[in-house]
């Protein structure tokens, strides 16, 4: 048995939490017939979670628009001609406001995104509160507000923030393709803020922005040797938004999309892995097979951001046919 072949061996029979993933390991996983495939993962899935079970999330748009960041990916980037019209950060009462709403929807978990490079040392006074008041409710918090410095990430945790977001959004080969305006460095500096403050950490990536199967490799490849896996893991399909470079991309075939889902799980089977952004235009038999492949969160809602998402109604009518139910324990991340 050669070393890919007892890598794959070992992660079936136990899925071992390992930071020492190789890429030809990652790549042995992507190509496995698809069928075998999905086994691993659910194999994987079962041993740690509940396969009934979907965690929900809602999140909330707290700063729209005007982001001085050049991803060609975002609508709300400043360098972008969209739609989309800046807005400043939001009242503390109207967030607490909508993480109601969405606590009596089912949401376990509010997060809260703003179109920022960084936030200013200014706006912590108001971020911190809006953590507090939302924390009160006996909601899991969480924050992507750009990159952070580690006193940032201090105060953050201090208030209760439970979880950050900050993607490290494809392979780092294929970054410099989506981004310009910031390094992967700087990412990845960011993630280690928030894990030394104390802060679980949401990172995943995006899917069908142009990049190569290689490419979709190097990102899980990325996530899954952090110095510890996320505790979440969005795995995002493009959302194409008029205005921005990656409008009228190729699309991903949804079987490479649900491969992608099925090797995060793998890999890091203990993480919640996120069906994220894209299900407004997914079927409910991709979905399906998504949560057969081992996701087990998604976000809940009318709207991510600024783009759409499936509403309550659609997801209730989905997890009852399939038989699923949502829940807040539904797994550790």
């Amino acid at each position: 048995m050669n070393a890919v072949d007892s890598s794959l061996h070992r992660s079936k029979q136990d899925g071992e939490v390992r930071t020492d993933w190789t890429r030809d390991e990652i790549g042995a996983l992507f190509d496995l017939p698809f069928t075998e495939l999905m086994f691993r993962a659910q194999s994987v899935h079962r041993m740690r979670f509940d396969p009934t079970k979907v965690q929900l999330s809602t999140l909330l748009s707290i700063k729209t628009g005007g982001c001085p960041e050049d991803c060609a990916y975002c609508p709300q980037s400043a360098h972008h001609e969209t739609e989309l019209k800046a807005s400043k950060l939001i009242d503390t009462q109207e967030v607490l406001k909508a993480a109601a709403q969405a606590k009596a929807a089912g949401s376990s978990r509010f997060c809260m995104g703003a179109a920022w490079r960084s936030p200013k040392d200014r706006d912590m006074d108001d971020l911190c509160e809006v953590v507090e008041g939302v924390k009160a409710m006996g909601l899991e918090t969480c924050m992507t507000l750009g990159m952070l410095t580690g006193p940032q990430a201090q105060r953050l945790k201090g208030a209760g923030l439970d979880y950050y977001n900050h993607n490290l959004d494809t392979s780092p080969e294929f970054y410099p393709q989506i981004i310009s305006t910031r390094t992967y460095q700087d990412r990845l500096d960011t993630l280690a803020h928030v894990r030394d403050a104390g802060m679980n950490v949401c990172c995943g990536g995006i899917v069908g922005m142009g990049e190569s199967d290689a490419d979709r490799v190097g990102m899980i490849h990325a996530l899954a040797t952090l110095p510890g896996h996320p505790e979440s893991v969005p795995i995002n399909l493009l959302v194409q938004v008029e205005g921005t470079p990656l409008a009228g991309a190729d699309r991903v075939h949804p079987i490479e999309f649900v491969r992608t889902i099925a090797v995060a799980r793998i890999v890091m089977p203990a993480s919640m892995v996120r069906l994220s952004a894209g299900r407004k235009d997914m079927t409910d038999e991709l979905q399906a097979l998504c949560f057969l492949a081992g996701a087990n969160s998604i976000f809940s809602g009318e709207k991510l951001l600024t783009t759409p998402n499936p509403g309550e109604d659609r997801d209730g009518a989905l997890f009852a046919r399939l038989g699923m139910t949502t829940d807040a324990c539904a797994g550790r991340g």
